[in-house]
C-alpha cells in the first residue's frame, strides 16, 4: 500500500461574516462598555481589527507609538518578528484618535507603552479577554456567537477584499502570510459562494415547473 496515494484532506473553509453582520458588530462595539473610555477603546479595537485583518495577538499588543500622529499606514510586527505595513481606514484612524485622547487623560493608562493597556502581567489586554468580548459583541449584534471568533473578523477582512476585486498577492501581504497557498483558501470561499448563488438564483438550477 506504500505506492497507493491516500485520500486528500478536505479543504476546511474558514468561517467568515457578511458585510452586514460586520457593520452590525461595529455599531454595537461603539456602545459596548460601562463608560465613555471603555466604549472608545472597544470601538477602536474592533475598527482596527476589521480594517487591518490583524491577528488578535498583534492587535492587543500594539505599541501606542504605532498609532501616534494619525498615520495613514500601520507598522505591524507579526510572526517571526516579520514587519509589514497595513493601510488604515478613515474610520479606524478616527476611532484610534478618540481612544488615544481618552487613554492619555487617564494617569494610569497614559504611562503604558501599549495602545490597549491592562493591569495584568503582560501590560496589555489578553487574547482570552478579547475572545470573551467578541462573543459578547456577537450576541448583542444578534449573531450566533458560536460562529464568531477574533479570527472570524480577520477572515471577513480578507474575504471582503477579495470579493471587492483585491489581488490575492496584496491580501497575502496584508495578512502577513509567508506562503501564498495559505491565502488561496479565500478563493475557495468565493467559489463556494458563487456556486450557492447560481444554485439559488439560476432558473436552470431548479426543476422546471409545468402545469402537467
Amino acid at each position: 500500500t506504500l505506492r497507493i496515494d491516500g485520500p486528500g484532506r478536505a479543504v476546511r473553509l474558514p468561517g467568515t461574516l457578511t458585510e452586514a453582520e460586520v457593520a452590525a458588530m461595529l455599531d454595537v462595539a461603539r456602545d459596548l462598555g460601562a463608560n465613555t473610555a471603555t466604549k472608545a477603546r472597544n470601538a477602536c479595537l474592533f475598527e482596527l481589527l476589521y480594517a487591518t485583518g490583524l491577528r488578535v495577538t498583534e492587535l492587543v499588543s500594539l505599541p501606542d507609538s504605532a498609532l501616534r500622529g494619525a498615520p495613514q499606514m500601520l507598522m505591524v510586527r507579526g510572526k517571526g518578528g516579520k514587519e509589514r505595513m497595513v493601510p488604515l481606514s478613515p474610520a479606524a484612524r478616527e476611532a484610534t484618535q478618540v481612544w488615544l485622547t481618552l487613554r492619555d487623560s487617564d494617569p494610569v493608562t497614559e504611562k503604558s507603552a501599549f495602545l490597549f493597556p491592562s493591569r495584568g502581567k503582560l501590560g496589555h489586554l489578553t487574547r482570552i479577554w478579547f475572545f470573551q468580548q467578541i462573543k459578547k459583541l456577537a450576541i448583542c449584534a444578534g449573531i450566533d456567537p458560536i460562529n464568531v471568533t477574533p479570527h472570524t473578523l480577520r477572515h471577513a477582512f480578507a474575504t471582503h477584499l477579495l470579493a471587492g476585486g483585491a489581488d490575492l498577492r496584496a491580501i497575502q501581504t496584508l495578512l502577513g502570510h509567508a506562503d501564498i497557498a495559505t491565502t488561496e483558501i479565500y478563493t475557495h470561499i468565493q467559489e463556494e459562494r458563487l456556486r450557492e448563488l447560481v444554485l439559488e438564483h439560476h432558473p436552470l438550477a431548479h426543476p422546471l415547473k409545468t402545469g402537467l
